[in-house]
């Protein structure tokens, strides 16, 4: 407890699923943390947050509806976070969406929906949190979501695939270009987790008739997990860890917390 004590956080796609159990991790550990969601229910999320943590020690949360993909939005956000709580510390771009299509029927909306809030809100938030982060000139940490998606395609996640091949380039480029400002980039990679996002994926690889009945799809795709799919709170760890002074010589590098799913 409160190894995150005075640290500011940004976390986006934070009303439900990953980001909400990074948020509540983040707080419980004594930081203080901006809940960005397009959900406009948000606000009351954060809410929540602080009433589920109070007490001394622990950080505060305030949330703000953002859409992820524009950049006006996003640059609030964090001005909001730095006029909130003195300065912005750690950014996480969490915020994604996944739409499946057999490879085939891909469109370029589908291609394009998916790539601009999976790929494109990751440059953003980085370059937007690294503006206010060198102006601060003290250093920093971005932590994005990637995916074992981003290591190997699949047919009927095309486009879901490429976006995350897309964040782990991104960190990479992020890690060269930030070093000279102590700004240090990384993300992790899941597997299968059980949100929100997974429900409605599983359903929707029915409809598209990759899977016979719900619940197919996570079990397939969990069976060769070692430990099985993930819950948020599996996550969390990996989280504070990458948020704090204990990850300071890490950076450019895309962490591997799939519970043994693919071991490279």
């Amino acid at each position: 407890m409160g190894r995150l004590t005075g640290r500011n956080c940004l976390v986006t796609g934070a009303a439900r699923g990953i980001g909400l159990a990074f948020a509540q991790g983040l707080v419980r550990e004594g930081a203080n943390v901006t809940l960005v969601d397009l959900d406009p229910s948000v606000a009351d999320v954060a809410a929540k947050v602080n009433s589920e943590s109070a007490s001394p020690g622990v950080g505060r949360a305030i949330g703000v509806k953002a859409d992820v993909t524009e950049r006006g939005d996003i640059r609030a956000a964090v001005e909001r976070t730095a006029k909130e709580f003195g300065s912005l510390d750690v950014m996480f771009n969490n915020a994604g969406i996944n739409k499946p299509l057999n490879f085939m029927d891909v469109t370029e909306e589908n291609w394009n929906l998916v790539m601009r809030v999976n790929a494109f809100s990751v440059l953003i938030g980085t370059q937007e949190a690294a503006r206010q982060m060198i102006a601060q000139g003290k250093g920093g940490k971005v932590v994005n979501t990637c995916s074992v998606a981003g290591r190997q395609g699949y047919g009927n996640m095309a486009p879901y695939s490429a976006s995350k091949a897309a964040v782990l380039s991104l960190t990479q480029a992020a890690a060269r270009s930030l070093a000279q400002h102590k700004i240090t980039v990384n993300a992790f990679a899941p597997a299968v987790v059980q949100t929100p996002l997974w429900e409605q994926l599983d359903k929707d690889l029915v409809d598209i008739g990759s899977t016979k009945e719900v619940g197919q799809a996570v079990q397939q795709f969990s069976a060769a997990i070692l430990l099985g799919a993930a819950k948020p709170e599996d996550l969390v760890g990996t989280a504070l860890f990458l948020a704090s002074d204990d990850s300071n010589y890490i950076t450019g590098q895309t962490m591997m917390v799939d519970g043994g799913r693919f071991m490279l």
